[in-house]
């Protein structure tokens, strides 16, 4: 049926076919221009999450703008003239820009404690730099030692600080996402109408374009403060930090990577298939069929609206690599079918090279998908998507590369071999050499492999901070160490304290003290919201504030208990009263109830927030740990039933996302191995031959996770695909090898000969694909992304065992155990 295809279709008429196919791709080349790129934090967090949704509960609740950060420090002394001169030609050229609301700097914050001066004093007017003259040994001792100041505007040594950008909102951005993601919950729980499934639809879109504009807005404005940062890098050393910075700089890394993939791996494709074959057909094929490929690929993405993401920015790599190997196979079929009968037609060469490897090819691409659609388990959104989007991509490329083959090759004369054109491997026949006469040590060094592999396994980490995704050379990761080590920490966690007893109104106690009848009377005459501010409530903010802050991992720790701390001073070493606080909330200017308020407590939720920032790149650092040991403690630190607890912000929700990939990896690992070792029954229709396969590769697989464990690289969102990624690609030599094994012992019926023909034989294309993916995989060391060159690092190290495995282990393991019937 198959020969039929091809003869009545395929091969009767070629060029047709050949056009109507680029006709295709073209059409999917059009939408592959829509292909989007997404960097936002969403594609590092768990669908379904619902820390998730509390967190953004939360980021509604209190008052956090978004807002880039510049670390500046100078030449001279922070505080001399000419140091504040220079953040204040900063701070006015930074507020010229359209996005920019206001800026926050060592100039304008409030000035409490230089000198010291009454509380009453503050309503009137606030001291700053900027607006009056004082003594600097007082303000620098202020922001050293200030609860509001230090670790956080200025760093211990007094030599950098912070000038925070404060951005427009943009409300509008939110309520479609909050919208969207509504939607969302209701499609995935099963209660959607059909009105509902349609609106959700015209939400993602406008979502995806409000967003696009939204990115386009914000790398303009980035690059605009890039731009006044540079002008005065003579005056110190400055760098940019902040969420949206760090979205927009991602998003450049994906780009470049996608862009460097592409080329890089072109050129060395084309170098590597001159090497080999010295002929240009064989050159200008295999790039047709992978350009091809990739169109179609992207466009497909384009079409379906799958986003690329960090995870999946090396998917024009992947897609090249998998479409050279089906092609490489065929050509070194052809070539051998041309060798071995030299007076055949071109046609029967052409068709005997379909029929014989469609079989094999087909199987070896299922089960690559089934490496790749095993990552749709994960929890991870992106690493679905990558499972997806790459299964879509594989099944392309097997359409492609056999229509384009067959459609070129009839159409063209016959492609002898010439002489300048073999490439040979001592390889082949060393592998082969030792199968026959090294057969223990190679059964010896596979246990050792398998020792090494479980004993690093269980050394695994599933640990990872965000600031080592970068190189060092990046400005993000300079920015980033600045602000960790010397501005508080990077990773917010926050603290969310509820109050259950509805202690907002006012208690009317019979009291003797004088203060106490006055307190109540006040209180009768005002709103409920100044009746917040208890003792009670003060005390558990305070106690859970300073054991937050006595933790080594964190760094700077705000809340309400920092103007408490504050206060205290200004009031003569006296705790703030009740009266004192609401006279303040009521009465302080909003700007500075921005900054030291309201992002702190909401009354009418009657909750606090503890905020901190951890210490992302201290090594000793372990999420997971912290997380456990801030619930099992904060109980007995707040000491009051009726107060509620909750941990929230960032630093959850990565870990979240963390903690999920051991789960994730279990999963995917196996959902892979059910499905080869049915997709080996099927094809080979043997159990003990299916058995072998597994072996074969489980072996070369395992590897991965020893050296991860033993090296100290943890599990994280790249790792995490490589075992799926690996077995999906490395079982291709498998099928082969098996498949060219069994043709070949039906000549003579010896298990010696027929290894050493398959060898000689299908050995040279898996050697040739084996090293084009290894090439191809090496080139991810390029990006500027670690997990991406851990990732190809590791690829690369499987892939070299993979081939290892399928020219050793596996006709180690057929030639021993014998699973054909000798006739």
């Amino acid at each position: 049926m198959i020969k039929k295809f091809f003869d009545n279709f395929i091969l009767k008429h070629p060029l047709k076919i050949l056009f109507l196919l680029i006709v295709a791709v073209a059409y999917l080349g059009y939408y592959a221009t829509k292909l989007e790129i997404d960097a936002s934090s969403e594609t590092l967090l768990l669908d379904n999450d619902k820390d998730l949704k509390f967190f953004r509960e939360v980021n509604q609740r209190y008052h956090a703008p978004d807002f880039l950060l510049v670390t500046f420090k100078p030449k001279d002394n922070l505080l001399s003239q000419s140091s504040l001169d220079t953040i204040k030609e900063l701070s006015n050229e930074f507020l010229k820009l359209d996005k920019v609301v206001s800026t926050t700097s060592i100039l304008n914050v409030p000035l409490l404690q230089s000198p010291v001066q009454e509380l009453t004093k503050l309503l009137d007017g606030v001291r700053t730099l900027e607006n009056s003259q004082v003594d600097k040994t007082l303000v620098k001792n202020e922001f050293l030692n200030s609860e509001l100041y230090k670790n956080s505007l200025v760093s211990a040594d007094f030599k950098t600080t912070a000038i925070l950008l404060n951005l427009k909102g943009d409300k509008k951005y939110f309520e479609i996402l909050y919208k969207r993601n509504d939607l969302l919950k209701k499609k995935r729980e099963h209660s959607a109408t059909a009105e509902e499934l349609e609106e959700l639809k015209q939400t993602q879109k406008e979502f995806k374009e409000y967003r696009e504009n939204i990115r386009k807005t914000d790398h303009e404005n980035i690059l605009a403060v890039r731009a006044i940062v540079e002008k005065y890098q003579d005056r110190g050393q400055l760098f940019l930090g902040g969420v949206s910075m760090i979205a927009d700089d991602i998003i450049g890394f994906v780009k470049s990577d996608l862009l460097i993939y592409g080329s890089t791996l072109i050129f060395l494709l084309i170098a590597i298939l001159w090497l080999i074959f010295r002929q240009l057909i064989w050159i200008l094929l295999p790039i047709l069929i992978c350009t091809l490929s990739v169109l179609s690929t992207a466009g497909a993405l384009g079409l379906f609206g799958w986003e690329v993401t960090v995870i999946s920015s090396n998917f024009i790599s992947l897609q090249l690599i998998i479409t050279i190997s089906i092609v490489l196979h065929l050509i070194v079929r052809y070539r051998e079918l041309t060798q071995k009968y030299s007076h055949a037609s071109q046609y029967k060469l052409v068709i005997n090279t379909l029929l014989s490897k469609l079989n094999p090819s087909f199987f070896a691409i299922i089960t690559t998908i089934a490496g790749f659609a095993s990552l749709v388990f994960s929890g991870i959104q992106p690493v679905k998507n990558l499972g997806w989007m790459m299964s879509t991509g594989i099944s392309i490329s097997l359409v492609i590369s056999f229509i384009v083959f067959a459609t070129v090759m009839i159409v063209i004369k016959k492609v002898d071999e010439v002489s300048s054109s073999k490439f040979k491997l001592s390889l082949i026949s060393i592998t082969a050499n030792l199968v026959e006469k090294r057969g223990k040590a190679i059964i010896i060094v596979s246990i050792v492999v398998v020792l090494f592999s479980l004993t690093g396994a269980s050394k695994l980490i599933v640990e990872n901070s965000f600031i080592n995704y970068f190189k060092k050379s990046t400005e993000i990761y300079k920015g980033m160490e600045v602000i960790d080590n010397q501005l508080g920490g990077t990773t917010p966690l926050d603290v969310i304290l509820t109050f259950k007893t509805d202690s907002a109104k006012p208690k009317k106690e019979k009291s003797d003290d004088e203060f106490s009848d006055f307190e109540n009377e006040f209180a009768q005459t005002q709103d409920d919201n100044k009746y917040w501010f208890t003792v009670d409530k003060m005390e558990v903010i305070t106690r859970v504030h300073d054991y937050l802050d006595s933790l080594s991992e964190t760094g700077k720790v705000s809340s309400l208990a920092t103007l408490l701390k504050v206060g205290k001073t200004l009031n003569g070493g006296k705790d703030l009263d009740g009266i004192t606080l609401a006279l303040l909330y009521e009465k302080l200017p909003q700007e500075y109830k921005d900054l030291i308020l309201s992002p702190y407590i909401s009354i009418k939720d009657n909750q606090a927030r503890i905020n901190t920032r951890i210490v992302d790149s201290n090594p000793k650092l372990r999420r997971e740990e912290l997380i456990e040991k801030i619930n099992t403690e904060l109980p007995k630190v707040i000491n009051d039933e009726s107060v509620e607890f909750r941990q929230s912000n960032l630093m959850i929700l990565y870990n979240n996302m963390l903690q999920s990939l051991f789960d994730s990896q279990i999963k995917t690992l196996g959902f892979v191995v059910v499905i080869l070792f049915v997709m080996f029954l099927i094809l080979f229709r043997s159990v003990l031959i299916a058995s072998i396969a597994i072996i074969a590769n489980l072996v070369p697989i395992s590897i991965v996770f020893g050296i991860m464990g033993w090296s100290g690289i943890p599990l994280d969102i790249m790792t995490i695909t490589i075992a799926a990624i690996s077995i999906g690609i490395g079982v291709d030599d498998t099928i082969h090898y098996i498949h060219r094994f069994h043709e070949e012992f039906k000549k003579d019926h010896n298990y010696i000969n027929t290894m050493k023909r398959s060898h000689e034989s299908i050995g040279y294309a898996m050697t040739y694909t084996s090293l084009v993916v290894i090439v191809g995989f090496s080139i991810l060391v390029l990006s500027n992304l670690i997990p991406t060159i851990y990732f190809g690092l590791l690829t690369v190290i499987v892939m070299a065992t993979m081939l290892a495995s399928a020219l050793l282990l596996l006709p180690k393991l057929i030639v021993l155990l014998k699973p054909y019937k000798v006739k």
